[in-house]
């Protein structure tokens, strides 16, 4: 250490276990949070012949209606490549259709289709057994309290990030 630099007294350091008070606890926190409840709604998924990072797409689609892919790519923090695969793997099973956009060839909307709106509703229903279980240690005010807190933390009022 150089003499230069004040010497301080050892950082808490990280260990991704409950009660860690490192700088790092709150991401490890939401990693974990945020892997757990993947896990659980892909089980939702599965059996309807999709994964998570195809149900993202259709989300932003029935919120937004057709979409050019750039935007998808935006919305759902996915690269270039891995949204056009995505949106292969959707067209190859009927669930939404690229299509022309006017006044641009080069630019394509990705656009849901019936059958994958018919997809999208069931998928909340399979979900929603598995939804309850992940907040069932937490009591129904916490459960509330939880989702905004979540929210307020991921959007916060004045934007930053």
């Amino acid at each position: 250490m150089s003499a230069d630099v004040p010497r301080r007294t050892a950082a808490s350091r990280a260990t991704d276990r409950p009660g860690d008070a490192s700088p790092f606890a709150l991401g490890l926190l939401l990693r974990q949070a945020h892997w757990r409840a993947a896990t659980v709604m892909s089980e939702a998924l599965r059996p309807l012949g999709i994964e998570l990072r195809h149900f993202a797409v259709l989300i932003v689609l029935v919120d937004r209606g057709p979409t050019v892919q750039r935007d998808l790519a935006a919305a759902t923090g996915t690269d270039k490549a891995g949204i056009m695969r995505v949106v292969d793997d959707l067209e190859r099973k009927g669930l939404a259709v690229r299509k022309s956009v006017p006044g641009d060839r080069r630019v394509r909307a990705v656009e849901i289709t019936p059958q994958g709106v018919e997809l999208f509703d069931a998928a909340h229903v399979a979900a929603e057994p598995l939804a309850d279980r992940l907040v069932a240690d937490l009591g129904s005010d916490e459960s509330e309290q939880l989702r905004d807190l979540l929210t307020r933390f991921a959007y916060p009022a004045g934007g930053e990030a």
